[in-house]
């Protein structure tokens, strides 16, 4: 069995990087299994792209497609046409595609166009506001796309609203989380920590990057006085994403409580998360992460794709109105905030199930 896993941005390398330990623990146990990485350069910075596969232990990809840029037709576009011609020259027996990104949507429609099978990781979830590229996304990919791996009951139940079978549908858990789980022994402290005198728990840790929070500069600058304003004497920590660093007031690059950073590395990240008072942030991913940290996480939108950070976990949602954002701070001053529990099978071990079921439905 060959299998094709594509990775376009830096979300798909977490949730890559798991099932490529599992494939290879397969065959040292002699299972015929083989793959080929396929990175199709959506997001691509090169320091940050080298310094994420070191991290995670991932191989150089096989094949780069440079489709990076553009507008969303025209990345799409480009990635449609390189990746036909990849699947021509090395054809699978499926291809495998993780998330919601706009790589996991091309590369499902061409290789359904040629007749490959394709398994969706991360299937089933949905957030139900068509204003965001992921949303439309995550609906394409689903389908038209043979069998799902599923992060939670909710999933599957949307999948079977659609008139998906059971038996393409398997529970597995969340490959993020295998991640979390593989790296906890090995976090990093960033240059920052012992350069600003840091301690656990004692400060907030901010990401954001959706349009609705970050393009307009006014709403942007109201969010962070808010937050600045409520979070008393604990530092806030804002890892910049570029769209964010463009409409940000200059007059908060010289805030001395206002701690500004680059994008980090994956192994700095999370050390920042697990030690963090709490998390104030608009990222999906992160809300999973902190869910089994247990870290109190409030997210800036009016809907999410992940009900189960909150039904269960330590996220709440707070909407995009920055004032919604002061009672939940409070909470968090006050040390009330809910208590939380982990999801069921997001134990670590989503990947070895994934490729237990891949080698189950594909391997000759």
């Amino acid at each position: 069995m060959k299998i094709t896993l594509i990775a376009g941005a830096r979300p798909n390398f977490m949730k890559i990087a798991p099932i490529i330990k599992s494939i290879h623990l397969a065959q040292s146990s002699g299972r015929n299994i083989s793959y080929r990485l396929v990175h199709t350069g959506q997001h691509y910075d090169k320091n940050m792209s080298d310094d994420f596969f070191e991290q995670l232990g991932i191989p150089e990809p096989d094949v780069n497609l440079e489709c990076g840029g553009g507008s969303q037709a025209q990345q799409t576009a480009a990635i449609m046409i390189k990746f036909e011609e990849e699947l021509l020259e090395n054809k699978p027996s499926l291809v495998l595609v993780v998330g919601d990104v706009t790589s996991s949507m091309a590369c499902t429609i061409t290789a359904k166009k040629l007749c490959v099978d394709v398994v969706h990781v991360e299937a089933g979830i949905r957030s139900f506001d068509m204003t965001m590229p992921e949303e439309i996304n995550r609906i394409v990919t689903d389908s038209i796309c043979d069998h799902f791996f599923t992060t939670s009951e909710l999933a599957n139940s949307q999948l079977r609203k659609t008139g998906i079978e059971d038996s393409r549908i398997h529970f597995v858990g969340n490959t993020m989380i295998d991640t979390l789980y593989q790296n906890l022994g090995k976090l990093k402290k960033p240059s920052l920590w012992n350069k600003n005198g840091l301690k656990n728990k004692k400060y907030f840790l901010i990401t954001l990057h959706r349009p609705s929070n970050v393009d307009d500069k006014k709403n942007l600058s109201k969010l962070i006085d808010i937050i600045l304003k409520e979070s008393d004497d604990f530092p806030v920590i804002f890892p910049l994403h570029p769209r964010t660093r463009k409409n940000l007031e200059q007059k908060y690059l010289k805030n001395s409580k206002l701690i500004i950073t680059e994008p980090l590395g994956y192994l700095q990240f999370i050390f920042l998360v697990k030690n963090a008072k709490a998390i104030i942030t608009d990222s999906g991913g992160i809300t999973e992460e902190a869910t089994v940290l247990d870290i109190p996480c409030i997210t800036l939108r009016n809907s999410t794709e992940r009900p189960e950070t909150i039904t269960m976990g330590s996220n709440e949602l707070a909407g995009t109105d920055p004032d919604n954002l002061i009672p939940y701070l409070k909470k968090i001053k006050n040390n009330k905030w809910k208590k939380s529990s982990v999801p069921p099978l997001w134990d670590g071990k989503t990947s070895e199930r994934i490729v237990n079921k891949l080698i189950e439905l594909y391997a000759n």
